[in-house]
């Protein structure tokens, strides 16, 4: 009997001491390291937004998580987190003894491993310390890890970690993320619904996510509701409001990428910065693309690709007999793309970049990426250094054929250049050559103006890579749309030239990281550049650019083909606002034999201006002439001078031998 009774006490003496037993084994067998807590920095999404505010897309890794600090967070939201989760938060040490006993209950009952209640502390440990494994000695280290997390930081610090570690469903991480993915709203907007929506997720996401089963959300977020209110934590109003609303909620993509051509570029040039951390660095990233416009831009791109492949499929079916004699005259048209890029023409903040007709298609931009040779494009830019030296619209040009011989390799060669219509007009004025994009007419201008001379003056503008040959009058220089219509600001910008901009600033945690800095330089008189524009408007108003027209507003401009219609530019600009557009096939074989830049670029080139004027019909519409500029009629047109480009009269008066310089 006695020997029964020490048994019986030494059990009980075991049972007593077992608890302490099994903490002091588990207290020294493991490393109980918080760092990941005391220095939680979890990956943070980036947002990248548009000129006006409107977010364009989220990049991440592999959790899309914004960041929200303890004082962001709303109270109410605080108070609903705690009511539906672990109502003594804030008055126990990290766990729940009361709540550890039934979990161990339930174990000892099941004779399995269950899942007990935990704290908001434990559940914070679970997901960022420990595996979610449903076994007892994972729910001891638990325990030990909140305990130890309670010691090292403050309650705020806690909920802060927890509302951004914590899961909300579809794809979801972060309160601040889940507030803006389903309601679209920061978190100082929410209702007392929608944080009740959100804080009644994190025990089972996919089962009350509000874009899968709206009804089951709705309920279980009553009930937070209630528990508040039973708690007495919101008053009658409040309750009833809130049982009653239905918020709105969005199904969007996580990337919710509006302009995946903008995301890609902003990528690219923020690794050129030195930002290596993009995916994971949480930066707010404000770029100087205009949403509206975009899209405008890509619609106007897509628009005028339809319609080439329409004309070359009528050509193919009018012409079948044809085809069977030459099949080299049919067009392969599955390479045919284009590109678009539109600036404001005085800060050089780019406000569309399309890269391709189709991204899903091809994701490569060719609006920056890909060089082609302008062809007449590039003209301008000869006929303002011939009007920076004095040359007028006025001024006569040779449009005559010549024969040039050269050798290459040893062997003498011919070139004989022709005009596009294939004729000649003996003399010529230079608005009528650049409005009519005469070839022979130009490469005579550059005979007269001296190659050696234009090349110097070819060096204000910044132009690499220039052919040191008279083959440069025909634009035999490769740039990307993004380049030339860099060098067409300082035909926009009143002569100067500005640097394009994407990314305006790019901030982190309230600090700004970088920020734009607006280059420009000097090209030409403000005089010159106008007088350029009076041409160029002619070209669209009368010249090769008729179909990049656009009712309602002036705009100026200059097409280009280059040889075999492989490449077809509109590359022109409103008083405000600058567009370069570009097609061809990606393998620099020939579009169709009608497709010129007039034809396939100068539609899309009218349809965004269009959009242009509906989306801002405030928008400046006329080209205002600078001080200096004289207006005079010669030949039945209006022409225009100035001090450096002087009226025919006086220039006699002035020079009596200035017709030697034409």
């Amino acid at each position: 009997m006695k020997k029964m009774k020490n048994i019986l006490l030494s059990i009980f003496i075991l049972g007593l001491l077992s608890p302490a037993i099994v903490l002091g084994y588990f207290l020294t067998a493991y490393d109980y390291d918080i760092s990941a807590l005391t220095n939680y920095k979890p990956e943070v999404s980036t947002r990248i937004y548009d000129k006006n505010g409107d977010k364009i897309a989220n990049i991440f890794n592999k959790k899309h998580r914004y960041y929200a600090t303890f004082s962001q967070i709303p109270p109410k939201m605080i108070e609903a987190l705690v009511a539906i989760e672990d109502t003594t938060f804030f008055e126990h040490p990290g766990i729940n003894i009361d709540a550890i006993f039934r979990a161990a209950i339930k174990v000892i009952r099941a004779g399995r491993a269950v899942e007990g209640a935990s704290t908001i502390t434990q559940q914070l440990v679970k997901n960022v310390l420990l595996t979610r494994e449903k076994k007892l000695s994972r729910k001891i280290k638990e325990a030990i890890f909140a305990l130890k997390i309670e010691n090292a930081l403050s309650k705020e610090k806690i909920l802060e970690c927890y509302l951004n570690e914590i899961y909300f469903g579809h794809g979801y991480y972060g309160v601040k993320t889940a507030a803006d993915g389903y309601f679209h709203k920061k978190l100082e907007n929410l209702t007392l619904k929608e944080m009740a929506i959100l804080v009644g997720l994190p025990k089972a996401p996919s089962a009350y996510a509000p874009t899968k089963n709206y009804e089951i959300s709705m309920g279980r977020a009553n009930r937070v509701v209630t528990r508040m209110y039973k708690l007495g934590w919101i008053e009658e109003r409040a309750y009833q409001e809130a049982l009653t609303e239905a918020p709105k909620v969005f199904d969007d993509t996580l990337t919710q990428n509006k302009a995946p051509f903008i995301v890609d570029e902003v990528y690219r040039r923020t690794r050129k910065l030195g930002i290596d951390d993009i995916r994971t660095g949480g930066y707010e990233i404000y770029t100087t693309i205009d949403l509206r416009l975009q899209d405008a831009g890509r619609t106007a791109l897509k628009n005028a690709y339809d319609l080439s492949l329409k004309r070359t499929e009528t050509f193919n079916k009018k012409n079948q007999k044809l085809l069977l004699k030459d099949p080299t005259l049919e067009t392969n048209t599955t390479l045919l793309n284009g590109a678009l890029v539109s600036l404001d023409a005085k800060t050089g903040d780019i406000l569309a970049l399309v890269g391709s007709v189709d991204y899903e298609h091809s994701s490569y931009n060719r609006a920056t990426q890909g060089r082609r040779q302008p062809g007449s494009a590039f003209k301008p830019f000869i006929y303002q250094v011939a009007v920076d030296l004095g040359y007028s619209g006025a001024t006569k040009l040779i449009d005559i054929a010549r024969t040039y011989k050269y050798k290459k390799d040893g062997e003498e060669l011919k070139w004989q250049p022709k005009n596009y219509e294939k004729n000649y007009k003996g003399l010529v004025s230079l608005r009528e050559a650049l409005v009519h994009s005469r070839n022979l007419a130009t490469i005579n201008l550059v005979n007269d103006i001296g190659l050696s001379q234009l090349l110097r003056e070819f060096k204000k503008f910044g132009i690499k890579n220039l052919p040191h040959d008279l083959s440069i009058s025909l634009g035999t220089i490769s740039l990307s749309p993004l380049e030339l219509a860099k060098y067409y600001t300082s035909f926009a910008n009143h002569g100067i030239q500005v640097q394009p901009h994407l990314i305006n600033t790019i901030d982190k945690n309230g600090y700004t990281m970088y920020e734009k800095q607006e280059k420009s330089k000097f090209i030409t008189e403000a005089t010159q550049a106008y007088i350029m524009t009076t041409i160029l408007r002619d070209v669209v108003n009368r010249g090769t650019g008729r179909r990049a027209r656009a009712k309602g507003i002036e705009l100026a401009g200059k097409t280009g083909t280059t040889n075999n219609n492989v490449d077809g530019w509109f590359a022109g600009y409103s008083p405000t606002i600058e567009t370069v557009v570009w097609f061809g096939n990606d393998d620099n074989t020939p579009m169709h034999r009608r497709e010129t830049g007039g034809m396939i670029a100068g539609p899309a080139f009218s349809q965004f201006y269009q959009s242009l004027l509906k989306l801002y019909p405030q928008i400046q519409r006329k080209f205002i002439a600078p001080e200096g500029i004289i207006e005079v009629e010669v030949d039945g047109r209006k022409e225009y001078f100035s001090d450096i480009s002087k009226p025919p009269r006086i220039q006699n008066e002035v020079n009596p031998e200035a017709e030697l310089l034409f």
